[in-house]
């Protein structure tokens, strides 16, 4: 699955520390031979998909500063996630939400949900 710019998916923002995430097929194997037994599906709770998008990270609030000479720019830094969009997701259910866009199914699912990540790029 590759990911391109003119992704009918562009209009969605995707907030903080969560992915995007289009499940497979449960009988989907990706490339390097990587996929979710039906048996470990069901009594695990546990689904894969690719990450679609990703959100910015997470909050890091910036100290307060009262120096008025200095610029007004933005106020929260982000550390960014693991996740990035092509990535494929093994991720916890219980922590997912499920979401139906253009007749299609999607999960919003938290980082702290991933359990494990195939990166897209070779290393």
């Amino acid at each position: 699955m590759h990911i391109t710019q003119d992704n009918r998916l562009k209009k969605l923002i995707i907030i903080g520390d969560r992915l995007l995430i289009k499940p497979t097929r449960p009988d989907e194997k990706t490339a390097s031979g990587l996929y979710l037994p039906p048996g470990v599906q069901e009594r695990e709770k546990v689904q894969q998909g690719y990450v679609i998008k990703a959100g910015p990270g997470y909050a890091i609030p910036m100290p307060v500063e009262d120096e008025p000479w200095k610029s007004d720019e933005e106020k929260v830094k982000y550390l960014p996630l693991q996740a990035k969009e092509g990535d494929l997701a093994i991720f916890l259910l219980s922590g997912a939400t499920e979401v139906m866009y253009e007749s299609e199914k999607y999960f919003i699912v938290p980082q702290s949900a991933i359990l494990m990540l195939e990166l897209e790029e070779e290393l």
